[in-house]
Order: C-alpha cells, then structure tokens, then sequence
C-alpha cells in the first residue's frame, strides 16, 4: 500500500469505483476507503436495472435518456455475466387515470382537456418509439404490441387487460458490478480499502492529508480528492473537509419488496398507477419476484433507510390493481430500502427531482476536490469518463478513454454466450446442476473456474453452507472481492441470504471469523 497517491477516492459504490477503475487504467496511482462493505449502501439497493428511464421522457429529460440508453449495449457487450437483456410488458387500460404532475401531463391538460388525466396510448406508443430511436440498439430487439388474451404475458393479469406493449431494457446484478470494479481497480494498481472512514481531509498547499481509520488507519496524501460518498457527499463537504458549496443532495428513498414467484415466464411487467407513478415487477433470483420502487423523501444518511409499512402498502396495493392474485403483507419474503443521493436542483416532490449527476471541481484553497453529486447505475462509466474530464485538467494521464470496450473481470465472453459458458463450466464440473451452473456463471463468468479449482467432487469445495454456497467460493470472496462478514457474502456478492435459515448464517459468519483469525496470526 502507498502512503502517497495522485487521486484518492471516498466512497466505494458504484461512482467511486468506476472512478477508480478508469483512472488507475490511465496510469494514475488511486487509493480508495469505503467506509463499510462495497455497494453497502445505495448501489446494493437498486431496481438491478440498465435503463434509460421511459419515464424520464415525461420530464422532457431526453438527453439523460438518451446517454442512459446509448450505455445499455457497452454495458451488456462488457458484462454479459452480470448483465443480460429482458422484455418488459407494459399493460394498457382504457380506464387507467394519469393525474401526475409532470410537465407533460400539465400540458396535455392545457391543450387537451378532453383527456381528463388519462396517459393514452398513442402516447405511450410516441414515448417508446423515442425510446428506441435514442437507444439505437444492435442487441436488443424494438417495441411491439402483443395480446394479454390467453398468452403466458396476460396469465398473471386481471382480465380486464387485453392488450400492452413490450420493450426492451436489462437487468444487471447490481453489487457485483460495484465488487467488479473494484477489482478491475486493484488489478491496474489501485489500493482499495473496505472498513476505512475518512476522518478528516485537510489541504497543505497543493496536496490533501487524508486521515483514516478503521481496517486501515493513519494519514495518506494525494494530489486531488474525489468526494463519492453517495448520501454522505454533504457531510463529507461540511464535516470532512470544512468547506462550504452551495451545491447539495436531496435523499429519496426507493423501497422494495420481494415475493414468491408469481408467474412462470421470464419478463417483467412495467405497470403505471393512477398517481403517475410507476412500478416494476421482475423476476427475481429464481424463485422470486421483486417489486418496485417508491419515492418518499430521506432525511439523514445515517439513519438506515427501512421499507415502512406505508411503503410496503403502496406497492402491494399497486400491483394488486394488475394481479389476478390479490397480494398482502403475508407474501413478502423480504424488502429492502436504498437512499438515492439526487442533486438538488430545487425539484417540488422526490419523483420530479432530477436523475441527472453533476460534478464539481472546488480549488477554493489549494488542492482540488471533485465533489460527486447523483448518478444512476445506467451511467455510471459515462459518470467516470466525464470526471476524468475534469480530473484531468489537474492530473494529466498516461492514455485517454479506454472502458468503452474492456470488460469486467469474467466477461470476457459474448453477450449471448451466457448459456455456453454453462454448459463449458457443467463439463469441466460434472457435478453442477443447471441451477448451481447459472448461479456461478452470472456472478464470476469465464472466472468461475477459477472459484472451483481442481475440484472432483462438490465435497472438494469445502463446507456446504446451504444453496450451493461452499467454503471454496466464500474464500475467493474473502480474498478477491473484499468480503468480510456474512452479510457481505449473502446480501451483496450472492443474495443467497434469500435461502440460507439462521442456523446456516451463524455457522457462515464463524467460519469467516475463524478464518480472518487464521490469516491475521499467520501474518504476525
């Protein structure tokens, strides 16, 4: 580890790793202290989608849609493990009322009252032809209409839907594609550090003194200071550094829940509310199916972010004006709640505040700060190059911009190759179902062969935790993907946390304890 860096980065989600991945592939040394797990945070709790956001159009921010959905297919050509296309049905119902207040339905009730709130088809239609005309996409396939009549789409539905419109976005395995690049970050020189706050970041002269503490503690330098600190980017400006910007986050929370399975095919639904808003409903780990997201204003980054039971409420009641099934409290299995750091630009609800990033280069003093404020996951590599941008008026590098077309660690292999790699792994391991085969593929790719070695046998792998979970793929996550405890392991590098009982949890966590013993007494 260096004590002296060009770049230092706080925070290690998705922008602060991106960051550190395009820059340590420039030839700029990079540290980076996350002060809890990876993707600990907010880009652990996402919709697990690439999209451009359809329903962004509404707010006429086409240019966000449009970057959004140019990435969809560098995303998916550099991650085919994690990353794969999925067709979402969007019902149309002739009694749906659209009383949002976006600028678009304002002006249709301006120039057509005789719409009364209602969000037409052609509409819909318009908006998803403007979708595939900025996506301009060579992987994914355009917009149809199909029928809800007697078809797998229409099964789940109630009957009074007949007719919707499938499009194309994709899903993405969220925290993985944090943990990737990181690890993309590390193996191009990078030092990146799990456990560390940052205490203190103080100038002297052209250089920042970082103070940190936890797994690694103590002072380091560097030349220029990213602040991606997610929710925290307020308070590493006030609290951290002592400085003052007028710039601000606005926190909204997005929550989720999770159910059984509630139909057998593999597309999700995009369903509209008579409130404007929208939810997705997307199968999810196999066996499940993930409902979401809310919009409901967070008041402290510090204060964990819970599905309330208001939240939880809304989003069944929401799907229940679609499922012929009517849902209740009793068939969620889990939820989860992730903060959106949104910057503030003065938007009057959590919904309308804009999903665009903005970032700030501050040299008030001496050293410079670039201050990250926003982002979707979609646009997180388009995030990292245009800091570089900016960085690079004070550090210049080695090359230009090269991630365009490099993918992460495993993903070396085509955007429809997922099957093949299965079925290449399945030889190799004989002793793999279909299921164990996919679930290895979809989180380490090419490298999943890695994770099994010289295995036999599934008894060579070690201690069977449950779900397929074995002692050899948790020590690979102990010693290449930062993994420290075992919610690391179960709710953020796999979510087999879904399927693992209390016993198996506490028996996962001791393992890891002893052998995180093991590893420090060697090393004394």
């Amino acid at each position: 580890m260096r004590d002296s860096y060009d770049l230092f980065i706080i925070g290690g989600g998705i922008n602060g790793c991106g960051i550190a991945r395009d820059a340590a592939g420039r030839g700029l040394s990079v540290g980076l202290a996350e002060m809890g797990d990876l993707a600990g945070a907010t880009s652990s709790s996402s919709t697990k989608l690439f999209h451009g956001g359809l329903r962004y159009l509404e707010y006429w921010e086409v240019r966000l849609v449009r970057e959004a959905l140019l990435e969809r297919d560098v995303l998916l050509r550099n991650m085919p493990h994690i990353s794969w296309p999925m067709r979402f049905v969007l019902p149309l119902s002739p009694e749906m009322r659209f009383e949002g207040g976006t600028p678009t339905s304002k002006l249709l009730g301006t120039v057509m009252p005789w719409l009364k709130g209602k969000r037409p088809d052609w509409l819909i239609r318009t908006g998803l032809a403007m979708y595939d005309a900025l996506a301009k996409s060579k992987i994914m396939p355009g917009t149809r209409s199909i029928s809800l009549d007697g078809t797998p789409e229409g099964a789940p539905l109630e009957d009074r839907f007949h007719k919707a419109f499938e499009y194309s976005d994709a899903w993405v395995e969220d925290s993985r594609l944090v943990v990737l690049n990181a690890r993309d970050a590390a193996a191009r020189g990078a030092d990146v550090n799990v456990r560390t706050k940052v205490i203190s970041a103080e100038r002297d002269g052209d250089e920042w003194v970082i103070t940190l503490d936890g797994e690694r503690s103590g002072d380091v330098r560097a030349k220029m200071l990213v602040n991606a600190a997610g929710p925290w980017v307020g308070d590493v400006i006030h609290g951290v550094m002592r400085a003052n910007t007028p710039e601000g986050v606005r926190l909204v929370r997005g929550s989720h829940i999770v159910t059984k399975r509630l139909y057998d095919h593999d597309k999700c639904y995009f369903f509209q509310g008579a409130d404007g808003r929208i939810i997705f409903s997307i199968p999810y780990e196999y066996d499940y199916t993930l409902i979401g997201t809310t919009d409901a204003e967070h008041d402290d980054p510090d204060r964990a972010p819970e599905c309330t039971d208001a939240e939880r409420d809304y989003l069944l009641n929401f799907a229940n004006g679609y499922f012929k099934r009517d849902l209740s409290a009793d068939d969620v299995v889990w939820t989860y709640s992730g903060v959106r750091p949104l910057y503030d630009d003065g938007a009057s609800s959590a919904t309308a505040a804009t999903r665009e990033y903005v970032l700030k280069v501050d040299t008030t003093g001496g050293a410079p700060v670039l201050n990250v404020f926003g982002g979707k996951i979609t646009t997180f590599r388009r995030l990292a190059e245009n800091a570089m941008d900016k960085i690079e008026a004070h550090l210049p590098t080695l090359s230009g911009k090269w991630t365009h077309n490099a993918p992460l660690p495993g993903g070396d292999f085509p955007v429809d190759g997922q099957r093949a790699q299965v079925a290449t792994l399945q030889a190799a391991y004989p002793f793999l179902d279909d299921h164990w085969a996919l679930r290895l593929v979809r989180a380490y790719g090419t490298e999943a062969a890695e994770v099994l070695g010289e295995a036999k046998t599934a008894a060579d792998l070690g201690e069977d935790f449950g779900a397929t979970l074995t002692a050899a793929e948790v020590a690979w996550q102990m010693d290449r993907e930062w993994a420290r405890e075992a919610a690391d392991v179960l709710w953020r590098r796999t979510k087999l946390g879904l399927r693992l009982d209390e016993a198996q949890v506490a028996r996962l966590g001791a393992w890891m304890a002893e052998r995180r013993a093991g590893a420090a007494a060697a090393a004394e």
